[in-house]
């Protein structure tokens, strides 16, 4: 995939100079593998928030450098342009003897921030930073500017440390959890029941993972609906998150988006309390909480308030040319 195709269907904008804040909005975050241009190439036109390029699951071994090269590639020549998604890279687990190769590859690109497949534990969330943070330095990137995001539920052992995020690091910008690895980790023959809802094993280390969001103070990411066909079954999956606390969900298929998006965005109801709770704290900055029509709110719901808020401004964003 060369600069000029890119170019030419993101526009010629030029980059933004300025550091990047970790902006916590997105509500869509699609995976696509990093060996395959044309699946990059509707990825990239998807409306995603994020693309998480791919160099684990969905990379077969001997393509591996393959793949590294084409996520440089992409780094290098989408990062930050007009209506792009932010752009993350799923890199090899800590334990695969592959991700020194992945970030020495990567890391002059800029990335948004790192996928960590098959986390145990705010430790090794704390061992990724410290390779980001000697990377970071190499490239002469801002210190503390590449995001981690874990997926911390893809075996058995990793469901006991998902206590220990919480002040693992200051990259941390959301928590993910993660199915198949874990059904495999566990010898689960199906992680859903006969209603078509998670196993119980399933559901608590979904529910768990929201907790533990919580605890880290960052949002929860649900995880990937597998029947990619089945916009239905999506949307009220996606549904069912957003009630629970899911701030945004993964996905596997360009065609999941749109749905996932209009889920995610806030209905012109939740828009307007969210921008009545920001004004009244705005006229009272000091206030621990405001009254507004009868009801109270404190700070907490203004937090909720201004996420619901990023996540419309992301909404209106224009979708890549």
């Amino acid at each position: 995939m060369g600069q000029t195709g890119l170019a030419e269907r993101f526009g010629a904008s030029g980059l933004r100079c300025h550091v990047r804040r970790m902006d916590q909005d997105f509500r869509s975050l699609l995976y696509a593998p990093a060996d395959a241009p044309l699946r990059l190439t509707r990825a990239l036109n998807s409306g995603a928030d994020a693309l998480l390029l791919d160099l684990e699951d969905m990379v077969a071994f001997e393509n591996k450098a393959q793949a590294r090269a084409s996520a440089a590639t992409i780094l290098r020549e989408m990062q930050d342009r007009d209506g792009a998604p932010r752009l993350f890279v799923r890199v090899n687990s800590l334990d695969s003897g592959m991700i020194d190769a992945d970030l020495d590859a990567i890391m002059p690109g800029r990335p948004h921030g790192i996928v960590l497949p098959k986390s145990r534990s705010g430790m090794d969330v704390q061992h990724l930073a410290a390779k980001l943070a000697v990377q970071e330095a190499e490239n002469e990137l801002p210190d503390g500017s590449t995001g981690i995001l874990p997926l911390v539920t893809e075996s058995g052992a990793a469901i006991f440390g998902l206590s220990t995020y919480a002040r693992a690091s200051h990259r941390l910008v959301a928590l993910a959890w993660g199915v198949e690895d874990l059904a495999a980790d566990i010898g689960a023959e199906d992680a859903r029941n006969e209603d078509g809802g998670w196993s119980e094993p399933f559901a608590l280390a979904r529910h768990l993972t929201l907790f533990a969001a919580a605890a880290a103070g960052v949002p929860a990411i649900d995880t990937v609906f597998r029947d990619f066909g089945d916009l239905d079954g999506l949307r009220h999956e996606a549904q069912q998150a957003l009630a629970d606390g899911f701030a945004a969900k993964l996905a596997i298929h360009p065609g999941q988006v749109a749905t996932i998006n209009h889920v995610f965005t806030p209905t012109g109801e939740t828009l307007a309390r969210a921008q009545a709770i920001v004004a009244a704290f705005s006229r009272q900055a000091e206030a621990p909480f405001v009254s507004i029509e009868g009801h109270m709110f404190d700070r907490r719901q203004l937090a909720r308030a201004q996420r619901v808020l990023a996540r419309a401004a992301r909404a209106d964003q224009p979708p890549p040319a």
